[in-house]
């Protein structure tokens, strides 16, 4: 891949990562209009592990002391492990899914339906020391969902937590608590897998590391933005895009527009 590919899909990572119009999804449209690259794992460890760190700068303030909260870290590792769950059991299913954009298009509908809910369901009140376990549970299975192209882990984690009465600003950052072990979990096997397959970069190291500086900078400024947009109960915005986008690459992949990667 060029630098300029690299650093196309790093930008669109860090911005679709976080906010809610999901980053596999996109991906998986990007790289299909580019020619295909959906095995190209170097590159998918090193983005994701830049829009972990993002993650990981935004809250470094609150990374420590949410470790000494016993009840929120066994939230936390409760809704952690419905997509433990999926990623090992539909790993196939979710690999083959990403190198199709006709699946995008279809988890891109998903996510834009979730989206169009936000507004009826923004009337909880309970703060991350009240998330409960069943709580965890039901988010965590949304999130187990989000392997799937197209379906927007940050999206469809925070409206879970509103669908069970979390207030928006603590659905929000239970969210991206729960990210840190999802991403670290999906770049730890992406890279376990291309150690067993012997690692034979097809793009140059120094685009990759531009790939995953730009994920890094993007990220933090898209999940600074999302925060702000949930505060403002605008998190319904993106619904009409993601929709659009869907019905695009659906209509594109049944006229041919992706190629051989379209079904």
């Amino acid at each position: 891949m060029s630098y300029f590919e690299v650093i196309l899909l790093g930008l669109v990572q860090g911005i679709a990562e976080f906010l809610p119009i999901s980053s596999s999804g996109h991906l998986v449209i990007l790289e299909s209009l580019m020619g295909g690259h959906a095995e190209n794992l170097e590159l998918n460890v090193a983005l994701h592990f830049g829009s972990l760190l993002s993650i990981l700068v935004v809250y470094r303030n609150d990374i420590l002391p949410v470790l000494k909260q016993p009840k929120l870290m066994l939230a936390i590792i409760v809704a952690t492990l419905p997509i433990v769950v999926s990623g090992l059991l539909l790993k196939g299913l979710f690999e083959t899914a990403s190198t199709l954009p006709i699946a995008a298009g279809i988890g891109l509908c998903v996510t834009s339906l979730l989206l169009f809910i936000t507004p009826r369901i923004d009337n909880g009140t309970r703060t991350l020391p009240e998330i409960r376990i069943r709580d965890a549970f039901v988010i965590g299975l949304f999130q187990a969902v989000a392997p799937w192209p197209g379906v927007s882990r940050s999206g469809s984690t925070i409206v879970a937590a509103l669908m069970m009465g979390v207030h928006r600003e603590s659905a929000a950052n239970f969210s991206f608590y729960i990210a840190v072990p999802a991403l670290l979990g999906a770049t730890v096997l992406t890279g376990k897998d291309l150690l067993s397959e012997g690692y034979q970069a097809s793009t140059p190291l120094a685009a990759i590391v531009a790939g995953t500086v730009v994920s890094f900078v993007v990220g933090i400024l898209a999940l600074k933005s999302l925060i702000r947009l949930i505060s403002a109960r605008k998190l319904n915005w993106f619904a009409w895009y993601v929709l659009g986008v869907a019905w695009l690459t659906i209509v594109g992949s049944i006229m041919g527009w992706f190629g051989n990667n379209g079904a």
